[in-house]
């Protein structure tokens, strides 16, 4: 046999494997879309996970190569494959509520045409079930970066029991090494994500008097909101990022009053604010209290903007595989990570949170096949 003709033989055992894998991708995630898991609530969804990976370790003979542990409602997997560089691959196990729309149950993973339609199934369920069938693949191999899977909780909300609880585990483990650098499991396409801009929630309140809607006061905590929201609105902040534009921002939420005859001494609304990586949030926080008569209250600080080094191998890898990179705008585990990331996975991020949520299986078979390639680009450029 000639050696191009070994390198087609192994090109095809390679992706007929990843067929194998793709129906086991989505006989798992039919399994995983019909066990509820709303954000902060996800103990029976993880039991179930947990169970299915430690027997899907055994019987695919990697229970010698390959750990697995459970802190929380979180997962991690570790295959130490000889390297001394090790990347983490997350993605998390938990969904919103279902929305009104739904022409499916939305807790059973249905088939219309290509479309696999079922809550959580585009966001985040593929990236779960890929990056599973991907580890599995790679974890046989003594030799490359070793393995980190971090199958997480409460990425929806934001809470520090989901993946903030898996890397302070990892920082203060004796046995487990804390990752270099890291894919983050989200429905992008299957494009690389190489920046992801900010979020800073503040919510606001201004402050009057009341009395009767006949009078004539000018101390209505309406009007008052009223011009500090156009103060917020027309604040201006001049560094503007060449990769990511300007800071956006939008008043997304307001609440007054409680009968028509009386004027409200409480006026509350919301301010939605996506950063570049020109500020933080603390600065565009300090900024807008500046200019406003009432308060800012910041829901949290710490979901910063996450770039990816320009020559970090991550870059050279998704380069090497000509895959098509781009600016996030939505915030996800990403800004948890002190270490360099790409965000990148199957799915799209616009079928999240939204009814009749659906991946395809070609998108499940592009997913694990991709996600072998970059793991495979990184253990070549180490």
């Amino acid at each position: 046999m000639t050696s191009i003709s070994k390198i087609k033989k192994s090109e095809d055992t390679v992706l007929s494997d990843i067929g194998i894998l793709s129906e086991k991708a989505l006989d798992l995630l039919r399994q995983i879309v019909a066990i509820p898991a709303p954000s902060s609530h996800e103990s029976k969804r993880c039991q179930f996970l947990y169970k299915w990976v430690k027997k899907f370790l055994k019987e695919s003979a990697l229970s010698h190569k390959a750990s697995c542990s459970r802190s929380g409602n979180n997962i991690l997997l570790y295959a130490p494959r000889g390297g001394k560089k090790s990347l983490l691959m997350c993605a998390h196990m938990d969904t919103v509520p279902p929305c009104l729309g739904y022409s499916t149950q939305p807790f059973s993973l249905t088939r219309k045409g290509d479309r696999y339609i079922g809550l959580g199934s585009n966001d985040d369920g593929a990236s779960i079930v890929c990056m599973l069938m991907a580890f599995s693949k790679a974890a046989g191999s003594d030799k490359g970066c070793g393995l980190l899977l971090s199958l997480t909780s409460q990425e929806e909300t934001g809470g520090e029991g989901g993946l903030q609880m898996v890397l302070d585990n990892l920082k203060n483990s004796q046995s487990l090494p804390y990752p270099d650098f890291a894919l983050v499991g989200e429905p992008t396409g299957m494009k690389a994500a190489i920046a992801e801009r900010g979020l800073l929630v503040l919510d606001g309140e201004a402050t009057g008097s009341s009395s009767h809607a006949s009078e004539d006061n000018p101390d209505n905590a309406i009007y008052k909101a009223m011009a500090d929201i156009k103060a917020i609105t027309s604040t201006r902040f001049g560094k503007v990022s060449e990769m990511m534009g300007p800071v956006h921002l939008a008043v997304t939420q307001i609440n007054a009053g409680k009968v028509h005859n009386m004027v409200p001494d409480q006026c509350r609304y919301v301010v939605d604010i996506r950063p570049n990586d020109r500020y933080t949030n603390l600065e565009i926080w300090q900024k807008l209290q500046a200019r406003i008569q009432g308060t800012l209250t910041p829901r949290r600080l710490d979901h910063k903007v996450s770039v990816t080094p320009g020559n970090h191998l991550l870059m050279k890898a998704v380069k090497s595989l000509n895959i098509k990179t781009y600016v996030s705008a939505t915030s996800s585990d990403w800004s948890k990570l002190d270490i360099p990331a790409v965000k990148i996975g199957p799915g799209d991020s616009s079928r999240s949170h939204s009814a009749d949520e659906y991946i395809t299986e070609k998108e499940i078979y592009t997913g694990i096949k991709n996600y072998l390639a970059i793991i495979k680009a990184i253990d070549n450029g180490i």
